[in-house]
């Protein structure tokens, strides 16, 4: 199991066990870290949760599925493709986190690029790009929300109805980039691509179940159900299909222990250098006018510098919990603004990864320069829309 541990596997645990010397030293109070852990381990169910129930859909053929039928009813017309493309990597980041779309749904689509001789590299940066910039809209979408909704003290759908404009304008931004630097004919080549044969839905009960199991977590969200209790009732239902149907495909591989790991190390980090002249540094940064577009450039900034998790919980500490609409910016900021770094957020590292796997080369100097474009335009125009819409 150690040989098959990779660079970033023992960074996540490297940061765990930091955490616990801080914990064991003294430099973290006892009750600091305790009062970390009450905080953060709803949000650990959720996770385990919500990743049993995205590998286990990819697993029924589901994503699969929609792909192909989406290439096939965009009949070899790209730009019907490119919004069929757009609005389902936008609702799987909406209703199943900001990672199913970079690490489950990234390789459905590259394997449905040869297939529809499509280029790849648009498909690609579709999956990435929507992956951080379209995880604004609910508390579900991206483990920064999660982070930030207690201190923000709103409930799934007061949320939504705050960010459904910035949410808006930061789609809109990232899909006006996409079209103007992977999508257009000058940078995909082909005129038209030619719609794949009809995708086999494999096993039925295990499609249904799966497609049945992603529409309850949705329902019981939008009726107000803690996102934990709505993860595991509908990884349950997927669960349950596989085990009286393909119980081979079941192990514990499919429980995401590295993000738990990691979670767990940040909760016990972040708050022991805010204690140790991290805070100041950040109350410096962000200012005493309380700018919200400040706030979102800092959580940007640092998000491509270090990671938009670390970012959000070291600013996060020294924003005054009433101050909604400075939380939310910076919410703004790690959430739209990690597009640049390949280190940015998790999801593209994963996204990396994944596009390793598949042979898909992605040009580094396009990548960065597209992404700072993105970063800095997407942030502004969501802070404004979170300013003076939404």
């Amino acid at each position: 199991m150690w040989r098959r541990l990779g660079v970033l596997d023992w960074i996540r645990i490297g940061l765990l066990a930091l955490g616990l010397v801080f914990v064991a030293t003294g430099l973290l109070p006892l009750s600091e870290a305790r009062e970390s852990f009450d905080e953060i381990w709803p949000l650990l169910i959720f996770l385990v949760g919500v990743i049993v129930l995205a590998e286990l859909t990819k697993e029924a053929r589901v994503f699969d599925v929609i792909a192909a039928r989406m290439a096939m009813l965009g009949r070899g017309n790209y730009a019907a493709l490119f919004f069929l493309c757009t609005a389902f990597a936008s609702f799987v980041t909406i209703f199943l986190n900001l990672d199913t779309t970079a690490v489950l749904l990234t390789p459905v689509m590259l394997a449905l690029a040869p297939r529809a001789r499509i280029a790849a590299l648009p498909l690609a940066m579709t999956t990435i790009w929507l992956a951080n910039t379209a995880s604004l809209l609910l508390p579900v979408s991206n483990l920064t929300n999660l982070l930030g909704m207690q201190k923000i003290g709103m409930d799934a759908q007061a949320f939504a109805a705050r960010m459904w404009a910035p949410q808006v304008a930061a789609i809109a931004v990232t899909m006006a980039f996409l079209w103007a630097f992977y999508w257009r004919r000058g940078r995909r080549g082909d005129l038209r691509y030619t719609p794949p044969a009809v995708e086999p839905v494999g096993d039925p009960v295990l499609f249904g179940a799966a497609s049945a199991a992603c529409l309850v977590f949705i329902a019981l969200l939008l009726f107000k159900a803690h996102v934990a209790v709505a993860a595991v009732a509908a990884a349950a239902v997927v669960l349950a299909a596989f085990l009286l149907r393909d119980r081979s495909r079941l192990s514990w591989a499919l429980v995401p222990w590295q993000l738990v790991v990691f979670v767990t190390g940040l909760f016990l980090v972040v708050p022991t250098l805010s204690r140790h002249g991290l805070a100041g540094l950040m109350t410096w940064m962000i200012g005493a006018e309380g700018d919200p577009y400040r706030a979102a450039a800092v959580g940007a900034g640092l998000s491509n510098a270090i990671n938009n998790l670390p970012a959000f919980q070291a600013v996060a500490a020294v924003i005054p919990a009433g101050d909604r609409d400075l939380l939310l910016a910076l919410l703004v900021g790690t959430n739209v603004g990690p597009v640049v770094t390949p280190w940015a957020s998790l999801a593209t590292l994963l996204w990396f990864e994944s596009c390793r796997r598949h042979g898909v080369q992605v040009p580094m100097r396009r990548f960065l320069a597209t992404g700072a474009g993105l970063a800095v335009i997407g942030t502004l125009a969501t802070v404004w829309a979170l300013v003076h819409v939404g």
